[in-house]
């Protein structure tokens, strides 16, 4: 190619200087020889910037002869009548290789303007691509693309992780041999480049560029050979590994704050679980425990009725250890997936109905007020599961409700949306909590009340995210907390049809 290249450069010169012979030529007449040197010189001046400096070099040497032959009495011959010629000759000899050498030194630095420029742009959009890459996939692609972008060549990407070596979307181009691997693991080892173009294995097909976080190889990339000589852009690849290492550097340190996050909440939760047993399942426990132990040791000391209230205790307490177990069985369903409603259309003041129906008993002083909408339409949920949900938001209305206030149930229609709101008039919750007291475990203290699980309001947000509605809390003005669920409404048409 280059050899190609060389031929065609110094056959243009020739050509440059026979059309600039023909041209003094028709001008002849016109011109004192003298003034032809200017028409070979800007032979010279465009050998110079289109071909090179050594064609031009060559037009300038052709171009004397030329002249001398063809213009310089006596015609047809290199023999000078005139010495003064000789002084001619020379400078346009002289000219015209300084010219040529200014010509190519500028078109040198344009050249070289040129590739830095490609190589900054090139850089740039690495740099572009890798800053939004969220995995090591999405690294190894824009590495990829920056490559054949750049030089039009096949890469692929070997990782060491845990002692070996891992190929990262493997390229289906370049198929690496046992011996190619071997000498992965050589520049991992040594941290230099190897393979073509370099000291070390310069018989292999591929390039070999190590990819360094700090001091440590942490991978390879292997780029097959093209064209464009990668020989002479060893300092671009290896800022392309650089930049490609800190890239993974970064995702690797995501990683393990994410790891280190989940391993905070997941020790949060255990001790927010640890509390709630020590408290919500002992304490029932002991009550019932105590109650029993008394009951057959009693010798008949208690009468019937207070032997009956003592039993009424211990199986309310059994009723509430047997919903705490439930509430976490009912999350461990929820977070394993395996909690899937099965739906069915439902009137909403019959699900209402429900969850009042399964509180009653836990009620006491106060009373449900309803208010709901006569002309709501149908909702396909699972009757059980948002019952469920709806009995957890009245238990929670229950247990932060003073003494003798009501707790108002009402459902209306917005939009596509029938909206179920559960009100109570209790001290409401803290600025900033409302999003938190549907989280797992947690707690609002309230002095005058026994805290639960922390499990209701997340399970019942589970439940209604099943059945794709929302759910969300507010601290109303006039005292208490009102807790809105969204559940989508069934189409008009829909039920049309199902009426039919």
């Amino acid at each position: 190619m280059n050899i190609a290249r060389s031929f065609s450069g110094y056959l243009g010169a020739v050509i440059l200087v026979a059309l600039a012979s023909l041209l003094c030529e028709a001008v002849r007449s016109s011109l004192a020889p003298a003034n032809m040197v200017m028409l070979y010189l800007l032979a010279v001046v465009l050998a110079a910037a289109q071909l090179g400096l050594r064609p031009a070099i060559l037009c300038a040497f052709l171009s004397v002869l030329a002249f001398d032959f063809l213009f310089v009495p006596p015609r047809f011959s290199l023999r000078v009548s005139d010495t003064e010629y000789l002084v001619t000759f020379f400078a346009l000899f002289v000219v015209g290789v300084v010219i040529s050498s200014l010509v190519a030194q500028i078109r040198e630095k344009v050249e070289q303007v040129k590739r830095q420029e490609a190589r900054t742009s090139s850089l740039y959009y690495l740099t572009r691509d890798l800053s939004v890459a969220v995995d090591i996939q999405a690294i190894v692609a824009a590495l990829q693309q920056a490559v054949l972008r750049t030089f039009s060549s096949s890469l692929t990407v070997m990782l060491e992780r845990e002692n070996s070596l891992e190929t990262i979307d493997s390229n289906k181009v370049i198929q690496l041999d046992s011996s190619n691997r071997a000498i992965v693991d050589w520049v991992i080892q040594s941290g230099r480049r190897a393979g073509r173009g370099t000291s070390a294995y310069s018989e292999a097909p591929f390039m070999f560029i190590p990819i360094k976080a700090g001091s440590q190889t942490v991978g390879v990339m292997v780029i097959e050979e093209c064209e464009t000589s990668l020989t002479d852009n060893f300092q671009l690849l290896e800022a392309f590994a650089g930049q490609a290492a800190m890239a993974l550097e970064r995702v690797r340190f995501a990683i393990q704050a994410e790891e280190a996050r989940v391993l905070r909440q997941k020790s949060h939760l255990e001790q927010a679980l640890l509390n709630s047993i020590s408290h919500d399942l002992r304490t029932p426990l002991v009550t019932i425990s105590g109650v029993l132990d008394v009951l057959l040791n009693d010798n008949h000391q208690y009468n019937t009725e207070k032997r009956r209230a003592m039993l009424l205790t211990a199986s309310e307490e059994a009723a509430r250890l047997n919903r705490f177990v439930g509430s976490l069985l009912d999350m461990t369903r929820l977070e394993a997936g395996v909690l899937s409603p099965r739906l069915t259309d439902c009137e909403v003041d019959e699900i209402i109905g429900c969850a009042i129906g399964a509180v009653e008993q836990r009620l006491g002083v106060h009373q449900i007020v309803t208010s709901i909408d006569p002309d709501l339409p149908l909702v396909s949920v699972d009757l059980a599961l948002l019952t469920q949900a709806l009995v957890n938001l009245l238990d929670n209305a229950v247990k932060h409700s003073p003494g003798k206030t009501d707790i108002t149930v009402s459902a209306l229609l917005e939009g596509t949306f029938v909206v179920i709101s559960v009100c109570d008039c209790g001290p409401g919750v803290p600025g900033g909590e409302e999003n938190r007291i549907f989280d797992k475990f947690h707690r609002i203290t309230v002095p005058e009340k026994v805290g639960g699980t922390g499990l209701g309001l997340s399970i019942a947000k589970g439940i209604i995210e099943a059945h794709k509605g929302r759910i969300m809390a507010s601290n109303r003005e006039q005292g208490g907390l009102m807790v809105k669920v969204m559940l989508p409404a069934t189409a008009p048409d829909t039920l049309t049809e199902r009426s039919s």
